[in-house]
């Protein structure tokens, strides 16, 4: 049986930190108001910064089925929501020749049934299950077409999905609806006026303090303390073409500990930067004299504490 909806913004918070995931007052409010209204809710902000992990956490606490579409270039209908089994309605009229009792009426509507439809995850988002309703990822949405973008107003609008040979299927129970986006592209407005909207930033050096004591909760202490510090002057440089998120934080304080680092000097940060960066244009930049400026900076901070 589903678990029930958080009853105030507390505890929408208090549900997410059961989880590790840590969240500011304005995430918790915009989460509480979109299970309390029954809309979608769209994520927009940098890559690694737990957009996704949302979905995750509420699928795991709300104890509903997680059904995730991944989105790409060239995403289409057939892929998201629904395909016929071609092959088996072949066999299916193959077979109604050979025994000649091909009925064409009975069977245009017995090979366009329920058994030979293929349903991809917006179709399986709309059945209800014994957990209740799913909770429905749609992973950077930024990245598919506008054509299918709009083919989700249908679905959004009315939680229903309209298939020409077989009819409308409607949710008896309408799924929680999470929507990401990277922010490659901008998503129409016609969308975005179905879901309530949140902009999630990275964290400030606090909270990104508390998510790796609690997502790592074997880390040395002065390690992330470094870590994160450094991590936050990263994140001022504008010349940077990837800045690290909270994904890459943690990564890095992980790998740290796996080769058991105690303390942030140059030599392990020019050796590890490739777990912090993903370009090598941003490695070469931070490599050599600018981490050891960084980190002495960093160390500074901490003993003047």
């Amino acid at each position: 049986m589903p678990n029930a909806l958080p009853k105030s913004i507390d505890a929408v918070q208090d549900m997410l930190k059961a989880a590790s995931y840590v969240a500011d007052r304005s995430l918790a409010t915009v989460l509480f108001l979109a299970l309390k209204m029954g809309r979608p809710l769209f994520l927009e902000g940098e890559a690694g910064v737990g957009k996704t992990e949302i979905a995750k956490v509420l699928a795991e606490q709300l104890n509903r089925p997680l059904i995730r579409l991944q989105c790409y270039e060239g995403l289409d209908v057939s892929s998201a929501v629904y395909e016929w089994d071609y092959a088996r309605q072949m066999i299916e009229i193959r077979l109604a020749e050979a025994t000649e009792t091909a009925d064409k009426d009975r069977l245009g509507s017995d090979i366009f049934s329920e058994k030979f439809l293929i349903k991809r995850p917006l179709l399986r988002a709309l059945e209800a299950t014994v957990s209740g309703a799913p909770v429905l990822l749609i992973d950077e949405l930024d990245r598919t077409d506008e054509p299918f973008e709009a083919y989700l107003l249908e679905v959004l609008s009315d939680f229903q999905v309209t298939i020409p040979e077989f009819g409308t299927i409607k949710a008896a129970e309408p799924p929680i609806v999470i929507i990401t986006s990277n922010r490659t592209r901008e998503i129409h407005d016609a969308l975005k006026r179905r879901c309530l909207y949140h902009w999630v930033d990275y964290p400030d050096a606090e909270r990104e303090k508390e998510i790796i004591a609690l997502k790592l909760p074997g880390a040395n202490a002065r390690l992330s303390e470094q870590i994160v510090l450094f991590v936050q002057e990263l994140r001022k440089d504008p010349n940077l073409f990837k800045l690290p998120g909270i994904a890459e934080s943690l990564d890095w304080t992980s790998a740290l500990t796996e080769l058991d680092v105690i303390s942030l000097d140059p030599d392990v940060i020019n050796d590890t930067l490739g777990v912090l960066l993903k370009y090598q244009d941003d490695i070469l930049k931070i490599q050599g004299s600018e981490a050891a400026e960084i980190i002495k900076k960093i160390n500074k901070e901490i003993e003047a504490q």
